[in-house]
């Protein structure tokens, strides 16, 4: 063999290596579904930050022995409610209208995964208590407004007609995971945020209960229900704080820097993940779509959102 046939067989040779190599190296995840629930604005203090947990029983008790919970997460963009589910559906902040008449500048992890297995519309799904969250079904970015559009079931009929009860979200949630089996899920329950907003303490404090009860339901559907169980990644978060006693008018308003605003909460669960760990890994929102694009096969373009890569078992 001469000395350029050499070369080129040991180029060939390296190459179906690497290839090899790299084949070896790609990771093939057990998640197949996963599902994202925002609770409304509850304060960091009146949650997991509260050592008591009394009005997180079931995520601080029954959930975090199965999964990973964050005390150093944060939302460092606007905290506000559409601004807080848009940096989770799109992985990017920004300033956004908080009434619904504005669509994310961004496409959303939706599309993304949408168009990248080419799957129903109804495969992926927003479903939520308050209506003017119909906006993160769409973008106005002109290479995908439009296109590949999750289903949606938010407010009393959809965008500008409303907020609902949470229990009315709970039990869509649930008819519609058992009857259309979507993989690709968002869901907001409101009543923390809305009660803090009506300067109702009491309240306040019920609906988050109330809220921790709901998840847990959901966490337990996941466990047992055939199309979820052992394949489903969840994911438990805020979408903003509130003031801090003594900052501004304090539990009832939110929408700044203040450290009430940005603390929030986060847990995650799912069979790629570890159990039983609390960490104080700084993350925030961003975090979260691209962590999911990781182990769904899409990536989110823009973003300055990292993979949670403490999350994963082999890590």
């Amino acid at each position: 063999m001469n000395a350029t046939k050499l070369i080129l067989a040991l180029i060939g040779f390296f190459s179906l290596s690497a290839a090899h190599a790299g084949a070896v190296e790609e990771k093939k995840y057990k998640t197949e579904n996963v599902i994202v629930i925002i609770m409304d604005g509850p304060r960091y203090t009146e949650t997991w930050g509260d050592s008591t947990h009394q009005y997180i029983p079931h995520l601080a008790n029954d959930m975090a022995p199965h999964g990973i919970t964050y005390t150093a997460f944060r939302n460092n963009g606007p905290t506000y409610t559409c601004a807080g589910h848009t940096a989770i559906a799109t992985g990017i902040y920004q300033r956004i209208d908080n009434a619904g008449r504005e669509y994310p500048k961004n496409p959303s992890m939706f599309q993304y995964w949408l168009k990248a297995t080419g799957n129903k519309r109804q495969a992926a799904y927003v479903i939520a208590s308050k209506d003017k969250l119909a906006v993160l079904t769409d973008c106005k970015n002109r290479k995908w407004k439009g296109q590949y559009r999750p289903y949606s079931d938010c407010g009393v009929n959809g965008l500008q007609t409303g907020y609902r009860s949470d229990l009315t979200t709970y039990e869509r949630s649930v008819e519609i995971l058992t009857k259309e089996k979507p993989n690709l899920v968002l869901i907001n329950f409101r009543q923390p945020d809305s009660w803090g907003h009506a300067g109702r303490w009491d309240r306040y404090l019920s609906s988050m209960k109330k809220s921790d009860e709901y998840i847990y339901k959901l966490f337990q559907f996941i466990q047992t229900n055939q199309h979820y169980k052992d394949k489903t990644t969840l994911f438990v978060t805020n979408d903003h704080g509130r003031h801090l006693d003594g900052h501004k008018d304090g539990f009832i308003s939110h929408g700044d820097g203040c450290e009430g605003c940005r603390m929030i909460n986060c847990f995650a669960y799912g069979p790629d993940f570890k159990k039983g760990v609390i960490t104080d890994v700084t993350r925030e929102l961003i975090d979260i779509p691209v962590t999911i694009g990781k182990m769904m096969g899409f990536t989110i373009e823009k973003s300055k959102g990292q993979v949670m890569t403490e999350l994963f078992v082999d890590c």
